[in-house]
């Protein structure tokens, strides 16, 4: 029997890797919330990492656009935010991974960007409710072209920075993320079977703001590239 569908399926979403035509085609977009200190401080909350977890939300796919795009102004927010992230993409799947082994899952590393509805979120929060309104809409995930760990070997420090409009706005460095990236691996395995082609975005420094139409946003990590993103 022929399944026919009712409308066209959409097409996979892929993502560029560096040195390669291939493509790698994306499953999930995980994103850790308040990875850093600084940002959760200014965002009101401290982070105990002795009594505390890591948290997560989840981007669909289809947000997903790559960097050098120019993307619109979002309905419905009078603050829309930029978060510069350091992205860790998954290449073999996993279960319950020990720290030890989770760089066995890394296929490779890139530059993203967070976008977000800083104001939904906010009232979310406020509200006790989910923060999907201001993390997972339309062209909200960027994403640089992703540099093999074969090529660049397993990533843990490294300086991270975000300008607007060619003025900086977020610096740091990688070694002061509150869980590492083989620790967020190795929970993010305890609550899901991780699968090639899952993304990780594994949080923001401290400087988040707002960005308007006709700004261009810019950043760069260290042996991971750069990325770039206009506001329509």
């Amino acid at each position: 029997m022929t399944t026919h569908l009712i409308f066209p399926a959409k097409a996979p979403v892929t993502a560029e890797i560096v040195g390669t035509d291939a493509r790698f085609p994306v499953n999930r977009i995980f994103c850790v919330g308040r990875n850093y200190h600084a940002h959760a401080a200014e965002m009101g909350v401290t982070v105990d990492k002795s009594t505390q977890e890591p948290f997560y939300f989840i981007k669909d796919a289809s947000t997903l656009v790559p960097s050098g795009s120019t993307v619109a102004y979002p309905p419905q927010t009078a603050n829309y935010h930029y978060e510069m992230e350091f992205v860790v993409a998954i290449g073999k799947a996993g279960f319950e991974v020990a720290e030890d082994n989770a760089d066995e899952l890394i296929y490779g590393y890139a530059c993203g960007l967070d976008m977000t509805r800083r104001d939904l979120q906010l009232k979310a929060r406020e509200t006790g409710r989910p923060w999907d309104l201001g993390k997972d809409f339309e062209e909200s995930a960027v994403l640089a072209p992703i540099y093999r760990k074969e090529d660049v070997g397993v990533i843990t420090e490294g300086n991270l920075e975000l300008s607007v409009g060619g003025e900086q706005k977020q610096k740091t460095t990688l070694g002061l993320l509150i869980w590492n990236v083989r620790e967020v691996i190795a929970h993010l395995s305890k609550l899901y079977h991780l699968q090639p082609g899952d993304l990780i975005y594994t949080g923001t420094p401290e400087g988040v703001g707002p960005v308007v139409a006709g700004d261009v946003i810019t950043g760069k990590i260290d042996n991971v590239g750069d990325i770039s993103l206009t506001i329509a």
